[in-house]
C-alpha cells in the first residue's frame, strides 16, 4: 500500500510517498480502509522534531481518519467489516490507505457525515468540546469569544456554543473566513487584525465583557484576552507559538483563570463525555463539520505548509 513516512525530522520535505507492507489487525484491532485524513497543526510540529513527544523513525504521520472497517482481530465484536467509522488515535498512522486502530479509538460515523467530514471530527470537535464545556465550564447564558473561529476547532466551537446557548463571537482574518463564521452560527462576527479588536468586543458586550475566551494564538493575544473578560471570566489557551508578557493583574482585577488545554491529558471520563456528545451532534444534525480544503496524499507537505499559513477555513484533509 502507499504510505508517507518520514525518516528524519525537518521541513514539510521529509513527508515521503512510498511503497509500505499492509498492516494487519492484532487481538482488540481493526483494520481500516482510509477514505479520508485529517490534517493538524501538531502533526507539523511532530514532524519538524520541535514538540516534546518525538516517534521512532520512520514513521507514519497522523491519527485522525475516516474510512470503512476492512478486518478485525481477535475479541472485537462491536465493529465488524463494511462499518463507516472515524478515529482517535492509531497504531500504525494515517497518513495511507489503511491503517490498524486499537477498537476503543475507532467510533462509529453516521451515515449523515462524508468520509472528510469524518476525518474532520475528532481532534477539533473533541478539543472544541473539552476547551469550552470541560475546561472553561461553559453554560448556557455565557457569552464566548472564538478566536480564529473560521478553522477546524474554531468552526467546532461556534457550533457548539451556539447548540448550548451561549452568545457567540467568533474572529476570523479574511471576508471568506468571517462569512463562514457567520453561516456556522455566531452572532457577531470581527476581524482580528483589526488594531480594535478589543475595543469592538466590550462594545458588542456593553462594557461587560465576554466569559470565556477560547484562545488559538495565545503568544498574539493572551494580554488583551485579560482586559475583556468579564468578572470570573475564562480564557481557555488552546494554541500557542511563542512567549507574551502579560500583567497578572488584569487577571487579579477580574478574578480570571487562564486554563491550558491539551487533549492528550484529558481523563478517561472526559474522554466517554466527549464521545457520548459528538455522536449525538453528529447524529442529529447539530454538528457539520466543514472541510475547506482537500489535497491528494502525494500532496502532504504542501497541506503541511498550508495548515500553517493565515487565514483558515475549515478543515484540511488528504485523500488516499
Amino acid at each position: 500500500m502507499k504510505a508517507i513516512r518520514v525518516h528524519e525530522f525537518g521541513g514539510p520535505e521529509v513527508l515521503r510517498l512510498e511503497e509500505v507492507p499492509e498492516p494487519k489487525p492484532g487481538v482488540g484491532e481493526v483494520l481500516i480502509q482510509v477514505k479520508a485524513i485529517g490534517v493538524n497543526p501538531i502533526e507539523t510540529y511532530i514532524r519538524s522534531g520541535t514538540y516534546a513527544l518525538k516517534p521512532s523513525l520512520p514513521y507514519i504521520p497522523g491519527w485522525e481518519c475516516a474510512g470503512v472497517v476492512e478486518a478485525v482481530g481477535e475479541g472485537v465484536t462491536r465493529l465488524r467489516a463494511g462499518d463507516r467509522v472515524y478515529t482517535s488515535g492509531t497504531v500504525t498512522g494515517v497518513y495511507a490507505e489503511k491503517t490498524v486502530a486499537k477498537l476503543e479509538t475507532v467510533h462509529p460515523l453516521p451515515e449523515r457525515i462524508s468520509f472528510p467530514q469524518g476525518a474532520a471530527v475528532d481532534i477539533a470537535y473533541s478539543t472544541a468540546y473539552h476547551a469550552l464545556f470541560q475546561r472553561a465550564r461553559g453554560v448556557p447564558g455565557d457569552t464566548v469569544l472564538v478566536h480564529g473561529a473560521s478553522g477546524g476547532v474554531g468552526i467546532a466551537a461556534v457550533q457548539l456554543a451556539r447548540n448550548a446557548g451561549m452568545t457567540v463571537i467568533g474572529t476570523g482574518g479574511t471576508e471568506k473566513g468571517r462569512e463562514l463564521v457567520r453561516s456556522q452560527g455566531a452572532h457577531h462576527v470581527i476581524d482580528h487584525s483589526s488594531p480594535d479588536w478589543a475595543d469592538q468586543v466590550m462594545r458588542i458586550t456593553e462594557g461587560r465583557g465576554v466569559d470565556i475566551v477560547l484562545e488559538m494564538l495565545a503568544n498574539v493575544n493572551l494580554a488583551k484576552d485579560l482586559v475583556i473578560l468579564n468578572r470570573n471570566g475564562r480564557v481557555a489557551v488552546i494554541g500557542n507559538r511563542g512567549t507574551i508578557e502579560i500583567n497578572p493583574r488584569d487577571a487579579m482585577s477580574r478574578r480570571a483563570d487562564i486554563l491550558g488545554v491539551l487533549l492528550l491529558l484529558a481523563t478517561e471520563e472526559e474522554k466517554r463525555s466527549i464521545r457520548a456528545a459528538l455522536h449525538a451532534g453528529l447524529s442529529n444534525g447539530t454538528l457539520n463539520p466543514i472541510v475547506g480544503q482537500t489535497y491528494p496524499l502525494a500532496q502532504a507537505a504542501e497541506a503541511h505548509r498550508k495548515i500553517l499559513s493565515s487565514g483558515a477555513y475549515g478543515k484540511i484533509v488528504l485523500i488516499p
